[in-house]
């Protein structure tokens, strides 16, 4: 009777641990959910050094490095990326510009061989970034009134509580995706996991972390896979080093310099 009565206060302690993180994932609306992954907290300016590796249907694989820069202002975000090997994509380098709030975004990408930058345009959003299994979509992000949100039962990744957010772009928006299914962790508001559906409603890509470190208390993602689940092609980026809030100067974020 003893071990009974055990077993059923372990049962409702378990129960009330559950119920509780399921009221945690629903007292938001998704509007709300969508809001806070946008504003979470990364940070007023980033520098990082990292690896991306290819890795292609057959398994053949390309690992290039690269440093990144972010500065996050009143009007928006600015982002640059410069590749730094192996050497024929060294000197690469690419630039996003935020403006209004991200109701406006140029990007920039300078070729060195070319000896030229070419701004991406509107209709090549969903090419491949650097033949990457990232789009130039992906690489900025899309202004919260563009899309529409509702929230699927909680769910769970990499033993943390989920929200499950689907996303659905509005008539008027540019974009290469019918729908996007996002695990964001109910603490930090990180997307952990990514699910894409193109235009015709194919489930084509996949975004997962592997790996999650605090650094300078910011939640930062180390480990990031990005799978094409109709090519079969992977790609991997690893965090190597990365220092937040060293007050990086606005100048560093333009087509000047991602000529240099």
């Amino acid at each position: 009777m003893i071990i009974s009565r055990h077993i059923v206060a372990v049962f409702l302690l378990l129960l009330t641990i559950v119920m509780a993180e399921e009221g945690v994932a629903e007292h938001l609306s998704p509007n709300e959910v969508a809001w806070h992954v946008y504003h979470r907290d990364v940070g007023r300016d980033m520098q990082m050094v990292g690896s991306m590796e290819l890795i292609s249907a057959r398994g053949q694989k390309r690992l290039r490095e690269y440093m990144s820069l972010r500065l996050d202002h009143e009007d928006g975000r600015k982002v640059m990326i410069r590749f730094t090997a192996p050497a024929d994509i060294a000197g690469t380098s690419f630039l996003v510009l935020e403006t209004d709030g991200s109701q406006n975004t140029e990007q920039h990408l300078y070729l060195p061989a070319l000896k030229r930058t070419r701004r991406i345009v509107t209709s090549q959003q969903g090419r491949s970034f650097v033949n990457s299994d990232f789009t130039y979509e992906d690489m900025q992000r899309q202004p919260l009134k563009n899309w529409t949100y509702q929230l699927d039962a909680p769910s769970e990744y990499l033993g943390r509580c989920c929200y499950v957010l689907i996303s659905e772009p509005r008539s008027s928006t540019n974009t290469q995706y019918s729908r996007i299914i996002s695990l964001i962790d109910v603490e930090t508001f990180t997307p952990l996991k990514i699910n894409f559906y193109d235009d015709k409603n194919r489930y084509c890509k996949r975004y997962q972390v592997g790996k999650l470190a605090l650094i300078d208390g910011i939640v930062t993602e180390m480990e990031v896979t990005m799978e094409d689940l109709l090519s079969a092609h992977t790609t991997n980026l690893v965090t190597k080093q990365v220092r937040y809030n060293s007050n990086l100067p606005d100048t560093l974020f333009t087509i000047r310099n991602l000529e240099q």
